[in-house]
């Protein structure tokens, strides 16, 4: 490969390295929520995959059991950890123009 050419190839790796930083970033500042039972249960996640915030209906703690709670902030919590990825995979396609390059999504 000529010099000029192994050049062009580097300085696209660098702008694309910059630009998954910057969607990253932007990414880890957006904000997911899903809910379960009806809105019952709400989860907010983080495109860091960080949970933000859960928000339980007073009723549902009054009439429940533990174990339905527990059942329904787990459902929450995964629906929102899977909207969050999604969020990312398609921030990513962005960058790799809908190629699917193992480790950036």
């Amino acid at each position: 490969m000529a010099e000029g050419g192994m050049f062009d190839m580097l300085k696209r790796a660098r702008d694309l390295q910059k630009r998954m930083s910057k969607i990253q970033k932007r990414v880890e500042k957006q904000v997911v929520s899903a809910s379960s039972g009806g809105g019952m249960v709400t989860v907010e996640i983080s495109g860091k995959l960080q949970v933000r915030k859960i928000s339980i209906e007073p009723a549902l703690l009054k009439d429940a059991d533990a174990k339905m709670v527990q059942d329904l902030v787990t459902s929450a919590v995964n629906a929102a950890i899977s909207k969050a990825q999604q969020m990312v995979t398609d921030e990513m396609k962005e960058v790799t123009g809908g190629l699917n390059i193992p480790g950036m999504s």
